[in-house]
């Protein structure tokens, strides 16, 4: 986390000159790296190139690269290989756990109806609880694996009476597709294709079981050695958030035109996708923290963490 000590930093004047030499590590900055998934407020701000926009005056260009889940977008960030990214709530989580150079950012809606727990319409799987002794689909570390713990917790079926298939969106497709797995623990578009494909039976939402929000993160060295590239991000995706409000009849064309997900697929889930940029309140952090103390009280993550440690604060807040 950034932050201006008293000891280091006891005079306005040498204040004043961090700051010039903030502005000037920001100009001398030629190329921000935006890590992004298949949905989200993110793809609409490249379709809209708003923070190339935003950033044009700095000199600095964008460079967006795809990932198909949070964990591998994470250990981007924590090598250096992106400087922002998108994904849910658990990704940060076990990077956090394992040592990962990131800070959160900014907050973004829940995944809400938007991520499930489903299984095909001629399944003899009925419920939640039906799952004991299945094979569950789903990508480690993700948001999905959150919605599939607190999911079994929530019907009284303890995660150790399932079989976990941890497996990538694309990888989980082709194995819901040919039966090897009895079902399958997945977000938004990826959702949203199954449900054109198969018309599942939804055994649970995300919004029937969490209270959780999405995140945009970023390399801690990143976030301390350029807060003004940071906090341009930010409000641009906030413009991002407020277009696709505003025009929720072309949002859906906007995320197929980046990811080249269907059109009817990436339809479903824009009409029910929420969007926003808010700062990590008191409340979300100890969401996140809930949701930490989870995955560690059943083995998942290697040592217990703490949010707070890695919730960035811009300078001067």
């Amino acid at each position: 986390m950034f932050s201006l000590t008293r000891r280091v930093f006891g005079t306005g004047l040498v204040a004043a000159t961090v700051a010039l030499s903030f502005s000037a590590s920001a100009q001398e900055l030629k190329q921000l790296s935006v890590g992004y998934q298949k949905t989200g407020l993110p793809v609409i701000a490249r379709q809209q190139q708003v923070i190339e926009k935003a950033l044009s005056d700095k000199g600095v260009a964008v460079k967006w690269v795809e990932f198909t889940a949070g964990p591998p977008l994470v250990e981007a960030l924590n090598v250096g290989a992106v400087d922002v990214g998108y994904t849910g709530d658990a990704p940060p989580i076990f990077g956090q756990s394992a040592g990962a150079n990131i800070v959160y950012v900014a907050a973004m809606p829940p995944n809400g109806d938007g991520e499930a727990v489903f299984v095909k319409p001629a399944s003899p799987i009925q419920s939640v609880a039906d799952l004991k002794g299945k094979r569950v689909g789903v990508g480690k570390g993700t948001s999905a694996h959150n919605l599939l713990v607190a999911t079994l917790e929530k019907a009284g079926l303890p995660y150790d009476q399932i079989t976990p298939i941890y497996l990538s969106p694309a990888d989980a497709a082709a194995a819901f597709a040919s039966d090897q797995i009895d079902a399958w623990a997945v977000w938004d578009p990826f959702f949203a294709i199954a449900e054109t494909r198969y018309q599942p039976r939804v055994l649970a939402r995300s919004s029937d079981v969490l209270k959780v929000n999405s995140y945009i993160l970023a390399n801690k060295d990143f976030a301390k050695a350029h807060p003004e590239v940071v906090t341009t991000t930010i409000a641009a995706l906030g413009e991002a958030a407020k277009w696709a409000d505003q025009n929720r009849d072309k949002v859906a064309e906007a995320l197929h035109e980046v990811t080249g997900v269907p059109l009817d697929a990436q339809i479903i889930a824009a009409n029910r996708s929420k969007f926003g940029i808010f700062p990590l309140s008191d409340e979300i952090v100890a969401s996140q923290q809930a949701t930490a103390d989870r995955f560690y009280k059943l083995g998942l993550i290697p040592k217990a963490v703490r949010i707070s440690d890695a919730v960035w604060t811009a300078p001067g807040n």
